[in-house]
């Protein structure tokens, strides 16, 4: 599944496509929602807004739409004048305008709510801050980890729970794990203050440039700036940092990828 790098490159895309331009053509699947299509003919897209694996598409007259792929939902781009071949994929939605569409296929979360009533979405209240708002700080996300809720969790499952920061996944983990030289078996409460202000930096650093980096890892671009893994699908290869070899096991049903010898 795509962590919040990727949804929000995916965002950034839809934005690109649609923003600010009167909607053309509003088409919805589901009937419950096939009411709006008539409105929002005219209105415009303002802004595409992640919340963790969630998109939040906000229109000019105060509606916004929730939508989570989870598993098999994807959204596609078309210009103008393109052969949309939908394939195998069932069509949820589609908002076009004049120059550009975007569809989402295969989706069954899709919900329209008063854009000054979206936060109270059941699933939005579940979720943490998102790793990749630019309001959230490394003070603020060691202060999570103080808390009573995540403090004595391991870190192996923390780093999944979308409750503790949205948009954090597997790969995510590994790689936040190793930078912080930590296990997924420890625990905040394990950590002296040095290490937690650590861990969480590389809560925000690694998600971070993922998503800056387009969540490429291609090492021939950027001139060295990508993103690039250290460990994760690195198994039996060498640790940059110690030289130690990576090890694959599983934790929390998800595989991990570490180095034995400086994740201590």
């Amino acid at each position: 599944m795509p962590e919040g790098p990727e949804i929000r490159r995916a965002a950034d895309r839809l934005q690109q496509a649609v923003i600010d331009r009167p909607l053309t053509e509003v088409w919805f699947a589901f009937p419950r929602l096939q009411p709006y299509q008539l409105p929002l003919i005219g209105e415009r897209v303002t802004a595409i807004e992640t919340r963790g694996k969630a998109l939040l598409t906000h229109f000019s007259q105060g509606l916004t739409m929730y939508s989570h792929n989870q598993l098999y939902g994807v959204w596609r781009v078309f210009k103008q004048g393109d052969t949309i071949d939908h394939g195998k994929r069932s069509l949820r939605v589609k908002l076009a305008t004049t120059e550009s569409a975007i569809l989402l296929y295969s989706a069954s979360e899709i919900e329209i709510w008063p854009t000054q009533e979206v936060n109270q979405h059941p699933f939005l209240q579940r979720i943490g801050p998102d790793v990749l708002d630019n309001q959230l700080d490394v003070e603020q996300v060691k202060a999570r980890l103080l808390s009573t809720r995540f403090y004595h969790r391991q870190l192996g499952g923390l780093l999944l729970d979308q409750a503790f920061l949205a948009g954090l996944g597997n790969y995510l983990r590994a790689e936040i794990l190793w930078l912080a030289c930590l296990l997924p078996s420890h625990k905040p409460a394990d950590l002296a203050d040095d290490r937690l202000t650590l861990l969480a930096s590389a809560c925000l650093s690694i998600a971070r440039h993922s998503y800056a980096m387009r969540g490429t890892m291609d090492e021939t671009a950027h001139h060295g700036a990508l993103f690039r893994f250290k460990v994760f699908a690195r198994e039996g290869q060498q640790c940059e940092r110690c030289g130690g070899t990576i090890v694959k096991n599983s934790v929390s049903s998800r595989p991990f990828f570490f180095c034995p010898r400086c994740q201590i």
